[in-house]
Order: structure tokens, then C-alpha cells, then sequence
């Protein structure tokens, strides 16, 4: 029973996402209906295989939006026949976007590209630095994927130096660095639906995400520069000591540095055939990363004349890794239809009103202030920030804000980066506890909160500067 619900989710979500493609270039009420229904029978068949546990955040969501359309009195048909249809342009990206990393299975693209970095990061605030990046530059083609991978070949490059200061080392560089990449990369679905949804320039939304990102990175540095102190021991000197190591086993050699190079084309044709098909082509971005990253894909296997490998990948993704991802689109298919509910019942403007009274009723607050703990809070309770940030730019999408997009979707994001970090309840906290055998609360909250009240800090002084002289 459980493996052919696993097979017909496979075949629904399938069709799900097809036909999202076909409604986004060829409008029809016939084809719009029949992409709801299919998501419904997704969302149906994902409760015959997932775990109580993991089915509990959206059911709770499900419930939510069937009381505002009772108690609104609203259409459920209709809630539904349209609801169900909200999210298949984030469910679309998704779905394909963990395919890059077939790309990267090929060959040892990462490991060159550290190995050829070496020179460059022999103390230990360069290789810390040379951590987030490279972390940051991962999670553009495996998400949060990224964390488990370079923690890995870190580990094995530190394997040697053991103890908490190590771990506290890896594990804020990783985590923060992850974190961070939801303010900026075109990649992360959370940030693109923000840009979406708020119709923020897609551009300004990534100059100003990286430059507060960049900033992020540094304030990390130097974070760690006192948690050195802190802990007590000479980082540096271990740093040094393994890379002596390396370069008394082996030079460089020609064909590490040819991957290397080769892993720097991929990264610029990838992301910059989005960029220059998104300047001449008319469609919203959701659309168009998906379609490039699957082009890319094809295109690289067959000029590697490695098409059997698009089959063998294919195979397994399908029978596996789509419904492992059950969990995560069954949130966003229920989060869709309660968007959809809290529109159609008016509610988001109470919502929205009843937020803005509050802070008119504390001197010295502003929207922008409270933005980020409404991601935070609901972090808390289990929600990731891909959820709440679909939830409150739904909802923020038809209200008129004195602010600009763009200044909305940072404050959004900085709320999601803070989220990530201390949240024990976050997938990558829990992902980064299980390759370093730490706690999930010493891995995000005490070694991180610190950092997260400097950086809501060094955000805010941003926001309320922009507040002050441009508003």
C-alpha cells in the first residue's frame, strides 16, 4: 500500500509540475482547474506514506485555512480549484533544482576547487572566510545540500583536529554561511518567491542581499576571531600543520586545476543564461530557472556524451528522492490554499491592519522592526523559513506598504537568516547536527545567538537608515 501511494504521489506531483509548465504559456480555465485537482491528489496520496510527525505542519495548515473559509464564509470549491495551484512555480524550482547535483556528482569539482584555493587560506580567519564562500557558492546548485557536503571535505581535511573549538569552527561557518545565501541567491526558492510575490526588482533584491550578506560574512570573521580566544587554542597553527601535510604528499596537479576551472564555466553559464534569458524574455523568473537548469543539464551530458547517465539519475530520482520530498510539498501545496483563503477572505488586511496598530502604539516602532521576528517566532514553532516567507509575502502581496519591495524582502529574509541559525527546529541545524554528532541547541542557538542579535542589529541599522533620510 505505502509503495504504489509513493508511485502515484510520484506520477501526480509529475503531472503537477508538466502542466504548471503548459498553464504558464498556454491559459485555460480547463487546464488551471485540472493543475489544482492534481496538487489535491498529490497532497491526498502524501498522507498514506508520510509519518504522523512530518505530515503534523501542514495538516495544521490545512486546518487553518478550512476554518478562515468557514468563518468567512467563502467559497471552499473555489478555495480549493485555485489554492491548490498557488505554488507550482516554487514546487516546479524544487522539484529540479536538486537535479544540478548530478552535474556535480561527475567529477571532484569542489575538492579542486578547494585544493586549488590552498595558498589562499593558510590562517585560520582566511579559512574561515574561504568556508562561508565556498559554502555560499555550493548552496546556488544544492541548497542546503551544501552543508553536509562541505562539512565532509573539511572534516577530512581537519581530520586531525578534534574538540568543540574545531566543531564550533566548521559548524557556524557552514551554518551561517547558509543562512546568509537566503538574502541574495536566485537559487534559494524562499527568496524568489519573496522577490516574486512583493514584485521587487529582481536585481536591486540581489546587489542589496549580497552586500548585507558580504557584511554578514566579515561580522562572522570576526565573531570568530573571539570565539578563538574564547576556546583558547591556536587555530591557525592546526590549519597550517595539515596543509604542511598535503603539500608534502602531493602537488597540485594539471587536471585538479583544469576541474577547477571547468567548475567556474559551469557556475557562469548556469547562472548566466538565467540572467540573460530573464532580460529578454518576458517571464517571471519561477519559470524560467527551472527550464534553464534542466537545458543545462541535457546540455552538459551530452556534450560529456554521458546521456545514459540522465537516465540512471532520472530513475532514481523518481522512485526515491520525490517522495522523500513529500513532507516538504504537502507544506507548500497546504500553504497555497491557505494564502489563497486569507486573501479571499479579506483577512490579510486585518492581519496586516492589526500589525501596524500595534507598532503605532509603541513610540520608536516600525513594520520593519517587527518584520524579521514574525519569520523568527514561527522558526520556533517548527515552520522553515521557505514556508513563513511564502506565507507572509502571500499575504503582504495584495497590501500597500509604505516602504519599497525590495526593502520588504530584505527584512523578510534577514528574519529567515536568523531563523536558520538559532531555530532548532530548522532543516539545516538538523542537518549540520547529524554529520558533527553535536546538539541541535548547541549547533544553532549557543553558538550562534550572539551572532544573530549583532547581525538583526547591523540589518536594522540598514533599514531604519533607509527609513530615516529616504522615506
Amino acid at each position: 500500500m505505502v509503495q504504489k501511494a509513493k508511485r502515484g504521489y510520484t506520477l501526480f506531483i509529475s503531472l503537477y509540475v508538466i502542466l504548471y509548465f503548459i498553464v504558464s504559456f498556454i491559459d485555460g480555465e480547463i487546464l488551471s482547474t485540472s493543475l489544482s485537482l492534481f496538487g489535491l491528489a498529490a497532497f491526498l496520496l502524501g498522507y498514506f506514506f508520510l509519518p504522523i510527525k512530518q505530515a503534523g505542519i501542514s495538516l495544521l495548515i490545512l486546518v487553518i485555512a478550512l476554518s478562515i473559509h468557514l468563518s468567512a464564509g467563502t467559497s471552499l470549491i473555489e478555495g480549493v480549484l485555485s489554492g491548490f495551484s498557488v505554488m507550482g512555480g516554487l514546487i516546479a524550482l524544487l522539484l529540479i533544482v536538486p537535479a544540478i547535483s548530478w552535474v556535480f556528482e561527475e567529477k571532484p569539482y569542489i575538492q579542486s576547487v578547494i585544493n586549488f584555493a590552498q595558498n589562499l587560506l593558510n590562517t585560520s580567519r582566511k579559512f574561515y572566510f574561504g568556508m562561508m564562500v565556498i559554502t555560499q557558492i555550493i548552496s546556488y546548485f544544492l541548497l542546503f545540500g551544501a552543508i553536509p557536503m562541505v562539512y565532509s571535505m573539511i572534516h577530512d581535511f581537519l581530520s586531525n583536529q578534534k574538540g568543540e573549538a574545531w566543531e564550533n569552527y566548521k559548524g557556524t561557518a557552514l551554518l551561517r554561511a547558509f543562512s546568509l545565501t537566503t538574502m541574495w541567491v536566485i537559487s534559494i526558492p524562499s527568496f524568489i518567491f519573496a522577490v516574486h510575490a512583493l514584485d521587487a526588482s529582481l536585481g536591486l533584491c540581489i546587489l542589496q542581499g549580497f552586500i548585507v550578506s558580504f557584511a554578514g560574512i566579515l561580522l562572522s570573521v570576526l565573531f570568530s576571531h573571539f570565539q578563538e580566544r574564547h576556546y583558547g587554542i591556536d587555530l591557525t597553527a592546526g590549519i597550517q600543520e595539515e596543509l604542511a601535510k598535503i603539500a608534502d604528499a602531493k602537488q597540485q596537479d594539471t587536471r585538479g586545476n583544469r576541474d577547477a576551472l571547468e567548475f567556474v564555466w559551469l557556475f557562469v553559464t548556469l547562472f548566466g543564461s538565467i540572467f540573460l534569458l530573464h532580460a529578454i524574455w518576458n517571464v517571471e523568473l519561477l519559470l524560467i530557472i527551472p527550464i534553464v537548469i534542466v537545458a543545462w543539464i541535457l546540455l552538459y551530458f551530452i556534450v560529456r556524451r554521458r546521456t545514459r547517465a540522465i537516465k540512471e539519475n532520472g530513475k532514481i530520482y523518481l522512485t526515491k528522492n520525490i517522495p522523500d520530498k513529500a513532507q516538504q510539498f504537502s507544506i507548500l501545496l497546504a500553504a497555497g490554499f491557505l494564502i489563497q483563503a486569507v486573501n479571499q477572505s479579506g483577512y490579510g488586511k486585518y492581519i496586516i491592519d492589526g500589525l501596524f496598530y500595534i507598532i503605532d502604539a509603541v513610540p520608536f516602532l516600525n513594520f520593519l522592526w517587527v518584520l524579521p521576528f514574525v519569520v523568527i517566532i514561527l522558526g520556533f514553532i517548527g515552520l522553515g523559513p521557505l514556508t513563513v516567507i511564502v506565507l507572509v509575502s502571500g499575504i503582504l502581496q495584495g497590501v500597500d506598504l509604505p516602504y519599497p519591495p525590495e526593502i520588504v524582502v530584505l527584512g523578510i529574509t534577514s528574519g529567515s537568516v536568523i531563523s536558520i541559525m538559532v531555530s532548532p527546529l530548522i532543516l539545516p541545524s538538523i542537518i549540520l547536527s547529524s554529520v558533527n554528532r553535536l546538539s541541535i541547541v548547541k549547533n544553532g542557538w549557543l553558538f550562534n545567538y550572539k551572532y544573530a542579535i549583532a547581525f538583526y542589529v547591523m540589518v536594522q541599522l540598514y533599514l531604519q537608515s533607509f527609513v530615516l533620510f529616504f522615506s
